[in-house]
């Protein structure tokens, strides 16, 4: 169970450092958008990789961000079924939907997205508009790093309900998310 739970506060200490790192992301995408506005009402002119550089911060603060949203707890979920259930109840379903749902299709994604970012490295693939940005392999990379933080969360679910199942929640971490406070765990 001391596995369990290392590995709970890694994954979780991964994607909350991925998250920090998105809010940041998240301002640059505003900021570059702000001076795209500016720069073509104002200076009636503009940049094509300016414009595609916002789309790209936006796209990647996105895929990036999902683990965390994840783990904060940000995502979807139907919270007027599961706040009537016990404990061991929630997480034999969170157990149950990442096997049949989470994990199915993120593999899934993740087959078909690896070798569409591999065409794109290989080919050392650019924007198709002309000015546009370099290295689109980054933005379609984006997906598998989606791919991988969303895995190690989903994990760190399972690997928490786990230790819920087996009466030993009491050896995973508190989830103390930086700016959202403590977390539930149950």
């Amino acid at each position: 169970m001391g596995a369990l739970a290392s590995y709970v506060r890694f994954a979780e200490w991964v994607n909350e450092k991925v998250g920090q790192v998105v809010g940041w992301l998240s301002l640059a995408t505003v900021l570059i958008c702000f001076v795209v506005v500016v720069i073509r009402y104002v200076l009636h002119t503009g940049y094509v990789w300016m414009q595609e550089m916002y789309v790209w911060t936006y796209g990647l603060s996105f895929m990036l961000g999902s683990g965390y949203a994840f783990l904060a707890g940000r995502h979807v979920s139907v919270d007027i079924l599961s706040s009537h259930w016990t404990p061991k109840f929630k997480a034999k379903m969170e157990i149950f939907c990442s096997l049949v749902f989470l994990f199915p299709w993120l593999g899934i994604v993740g087959y078909y997205t690896w070798g569409y970012f591999l065409d794109s490295l290989w080919l050392n693939e650019t924007s198709q508009q002309v000015g546009g940005m370099p290295g689109l392999y980054v933005l379609k990379g984006a997906i598998m790093g989606f791919v991988v933080l969303m895995s190690l969360q989903g994990l760190a679910n399972c690997a928490r309900a786990i230790l819920v199942l087996n009466d030993a929640e009491h050896l995973a971490p508190k989830r103390e998310i930086a700016g959202l406070g403590e977390m539930s765990t149950s």
